[in-house]
């Protein structure tokens, strides 16, 4: 049973139609790109050979299966293998029969090729099929923005509590720290690191991790101020409750409020970053689907506008959906905009 206080919430998101129906686009949307290897691979979804099943987007099988002459893993879109399949048994393909690194050797013209009835939004100038470079980029994008968001947002919170419960020299020489580390450029520190080391995905999550934590600790750290001194905070203190309990269970809630309206805007910035870095060729490794590198391609091929287009029209929709959820958030958490 929700309290008064979370139904009014939930009212107040729902009132604003904009955020409402932006939350609904945004989460299909995402949960369809979840299955991207469903949607769009260069592997059948399931191969019926001589009355037995393969799942080969499960499970790599070696040509020989297929009655082939080579140990290696399957070419499902040769044509010599399809044939073979297809001498006994049947293939049943995705809606997209490429995934985000498979080459169109096909092209009637060179690459990058425009848009056809075989590849919808054309091809890179590798030969690749924007369409699912796009599908897994989103993917890729939203995960890593969303795992940013989640560990900043924990770091960020307890810093913030800490700073804004204990006070004194505590929140003295953490004011101090982050003052001399939001000084670092953490651009130019990411370039540095990229030319070292071979970035991934973790690799760069770690590395904007060190910086993006700082975006929540001063909102945290002024609501904690505000609510340690209020009374029914002291009341739990006379009584003799722990103070790290008040904190938790008193304190961090309130604050918590101010946290969550900001999320929305925090995860947009996250997926910025790494759409920027991978613009620059400092993001993900070469191949990965990246919107960054599907802009960068753009710019170096302005004859072919199919490609900035789509990857901007993608990043435009998915962060203006984000801005639209961010502000019905901030809404329904503000008193003054209740809707009873």
């Amino acid at each position: 049973m929700r309290s008064p206080i979370a139904q009014r919430r939930w009212s107040s998101f729902k009132a604003n139609r904009r955020g409402w129906w932006s939350l609904w686009l945004f989460s299909i949307i995402f949960v369809l790109t979840l299955f991207a290897e469903f949607i769009s691979n260069d592997k059948p979804l399931l191969v019926s050979y001589k009355d037995q099943l393969y799942y080969p987007v499960f499970f790599d099988y070696p040509e020989t299966t297929f009655g082939g002459d080579f140990e290696t893993a399957t070419e499902y879109r040769d044509e010599f293998v399809a044939e073979l399949i297809e001498a006994d048994g049947w293939m049943l393909w995705p809606m997209i029969r490429y995934s985000h690194d498979t080459v169109n050797y096909n092209l009637q013209v060179p690459a990058p090729a425009p848009p056809s009835s075989e590849n919808i939004l054309g091809t890179d100038d590798q030969g690749r099929d924007v369409l699912a470079r796009v599908i897994y980029g989103f993917r890729i994008s939203v995960l890593f923005g969303l795992t940013l968001t989640l560990f900043s947002s924990i770091i960020g919170v307890a810093v913030g509590a800490v700073q804004g419960y204990l006070g004194g020299w505590v929140d003295l020489i953490g004011q101090r720290f982050m003052e001399i580390w939001s000084g670092l450029p953490m651009l130019y520190l990411l370039i540095i690191m990229a030319s070292i080391v071979e970035p991934n995905f973790w690799w760069l999550l770690g590395l904007m991790l060190l910086f993006s934590w700082m975006s929540l600790v001063g909102v945290v750290r002024a609501e904690v101020l505000r609510a340690r001194n209020l009374d029914y905070v002291k009341a739990a203190k006379a009584l003799g409750v722990n103070r790290w309990l008040i904190l938790l269970r008193h304190v961090l809630p309130n604050a918590m409020v101010a946290t969550l309206t900001l999320l929305p805007f925090i995860l947009n910035g996250s997926i910025t970053t790494l759409t920027s870095l991978d613009f620059l060729g400092f993001g993900l490794p070469p191949g990965s689907a990246s919107l960054g590198e599907l802009l960068a391609q753009g710019k170096q091929n302005l004859q072919a506008p199919w490609l900035g287009i789509s990857a901007f029209m993608v990043l435009a929709i998915m962060l203006t959906l984000l801005i639209f959820i961010g502000e019905a958030v901030r809404d329904a958490f503000d008193p003054r905009k209740a809707h009873l």
